[in-house]
């Protein structure tokens, strides 16, 4: 095969050598590096590389070319290289020059562009080259090859093959799915010791040739983890000054800020990390991510800081019950046993509600699923999905499902795109030709033979109803809490979300004289965050500023039981 290309293009011939001696020095080694003076030649390069199927991995270009402009060709790479970075090149302060400014800006609206980057203005510009290094590294996340991390080879449609994809994504673990019986996946189970594909007796095998070359046959999602090296078992230690009941961004933040100011934290997860956040292909808009972020990469980046401040986690296990007890609580949680807490910080998050439509529900993980599971994009190259859902999350899931499936349908319920959704969503959705948006809509019915074929869609007005070709149905609807399992002391809403702060004192059985605490629950000790909670935005910053903040309240109640234990002894 090829090596992947590096394709620079800039009508300055003085600027492209420069760019293309620096990708030269720090990628020929691995990569192809080429330049162009033209964009109708760079569009030639692209269209051939395309036909051969040879792998383009990042193509940078000026904007102002003769005949395309750098942005409009830009646009058409996304069409031919789904998976390739795209980014504007722009001379040093050109950032200020209104006509540079908003090339960027209105390219970045549409899509047509992942960021811009500054041209090199000496032999050594180190920001060009790490830049570049980056927008490298995310594309090479994207390569199939029997050559990674770890190798699921199970058949195209496996449900259970399907869902160790969406784990290992969703934990942050490179990964590439191969379809049984293709000669990559026959390689890669050569590399195995397995010589005869029909002697498997099970539908999924995972290799994990970069620890060991631990070889799985139907792992459980524990087992995966484990396999990795992500704890799911404990070892003595059952005492600790918090548990953290879920993984999310609140979960997250506040394991990290607890860890590192001293607090001993076990979190609990019952799936995986980044909560609903965790399965978003590309969030825009969080503090100090100018490009964006992954859920995957945020949550993974959490994971990673918590973890060297000595938080302790257990992935893939549910806590069962919290009893206060003692002064403290008595945590249980499913396969590990007890532990015990002096304070607990639910952050469990919320979960998408389900359709109930039988005839869609027997077909979950066979091209139904509920939530924006990135890691099936590619595989539904040339497809058509359906994607339900008017937040933040459904809009990022029809952006990233666009760039490989032929069509993209996106049902929402209200009666206009930007009613819950970000505007710069909304911009780029409305710019992209690969997707139709039905306002107003809900999806009623569907089914397939083993498989989804068909999803029917009515008008919420008029009662019309079309049906339409659907290969996957993406679900991101509702908001249900799943806080059946709490203690019964523990107030919620109609809805399910606990009340915390002043709607705890004002909800029947807060004990204490004192005002709760702002995150407190009405069992003093036992605190909630994020999108569990009552009144919460549902906003990723505002679940991470929850976590954080929590922190300071855990410390003012733990002093508190200090001091009201030490007078108790006098």
């Amino acid at each position: 095969m090829a090596r992947p290309l590096l394709l620079a293009v800039d009508a300055d011939p003085e600027s492209l050598s420069r760019v293309e001696n620096h990708l030269q020095r720090r990628f020929g080694a691995d990569y192809r590096v080429r330049g162009e003076l033209t964009s109708g030649a760079a569009l030639e390069l692209l269209r051939d590389c395309a036909h051969r199927g040879e792998p383009v991995a990042v193509v940078v270009a000026d904007q102002w070319l003769a005949g395309i402009p750098g942005a409009e060709l830009l646009g058409t790479v996304r069409t031919l290289h789904p998976d390739a970075r795209r980014a504007l090149l722009v001379p040093w302060g050109a950032w200020s020059q209104r006509p540079t400014a908003e090339a960027i800006l209105r390219a970045m609206a549409v899509g047509d562009i992942n960021y811009y980057v500054l041209k090199p203005w000496s032999d050594t510009d180190e920001l060009f080259s790490r830049t570049v290094g980056e927008f490298v590294h995310e594309w090479s996340r994207t390569v199939v090859s029997p050559d990674r991390e770890v190798v699921v080879v199970a058949e195209r449609r496996a449900p259970r093959g399907h869902g160790i994809r969406s784990v290992l994504t969703r934990n942050g673990i490179p990964h590439t799915y191969l379809e049984r019986g293709t000669p990559a996946a026959t390689t890669a189970l050569g590399r195995m010791g397995i010589r005869d594909p029909e002697q498997l007796t099970g539908p999924v095998v995972v290799w994990m040739p970069a620890v060991g070359g631990a070889v799985l046959l139907d792992p459980t999602d524990a087992e995966l983890c484990e396999a990795w090296g992500i704890r799911t078992t404990l070892d003595d230690e059952r005492d600790f000054d918090v548990v953290v009941v879920g993984a999310g961004p609140a979960g997250l933040a506040a394991s990290v800020y607890a860890s590192s100011e001293g607090l001993r934290v076990l979190v609990v997860e019952r799936e995986t990390l980044g909560g609903q956040a965790g399965s978003s292909s590309l969030i825009r808009n969080y503090l100090g991510f100018s490009r964006g972020l992954g859920g995957s990469d945020l949550a993974q980046r959490g994971y990673q800081q918590a973890w060297v401040f000595g938080a302790h986690f257990l992935l893939t296990r549910e806590v069962e019950r919290v009893t206060p007890a003692d002064g403290g609580f008595d945590v249980t949680i499913g396969t590990v046993g007890t532990v015990r807490a002096r304070a607990v910080v639910l952050a469990s998050g919320v979960s998408y509600r389900r359709l109930g439509i039988d005839s869609l529900e027997v077909l979950s993980g066979a091209g139904v699923y509920y939530g924006a599971s990135v890691s099936e994009a590619q595989g539904l190259t040339g497809l058509r999905v359906v994607v339900l859902g008017g937040g933040n999350s459904a809009g990022q899931a029809v952006l990233h499902l666009a760039r490989y499936a032929a069509h993209v349908r996106l049902v929402v319920r209200g009666r206009a795109l930007g009613e819950a959704m970000s505007q710069y969503l909304v911009d780029e959705i409305e710019a992209n030709d690969v997707i139709t948006v039905h306002t107003g809509s809900e999806v009623v019915g569907g089914g397939g033979d083993g498989w989804l074929s068909e999803v029917v869609i009515r008008d919420r007005e008029s009662g019309a109803e079309q049906t339409v070709e659907a290969d996957g149905l993406f679900v991101m609807i509702g908001a249900e809490p799943r806080t059946g399992w709490l203690p019964e002391q523990v107030a919620r809403d109609r809805q399910g979300f606990v009340l915390c702060g002043t709607d705890a004192m004002g909800a029947v059985g807060w004990p204490l004289d004192r005002v709760p605490l702002a995150y407190e629950t009405t069992v003093p000790g036992f605190f909630a965050v994020g999108d569990v909670r009552h009144g919460s935005v549902k906003r990723v910053a505002s679940a991470v500023g929850e976590g954080s903040v929590v922190v300071s309240q855990l410390h003012e109640y733990l002093a508190a039981v200090k001091a009201q234990t030490a007078g108790g002894r006098r």
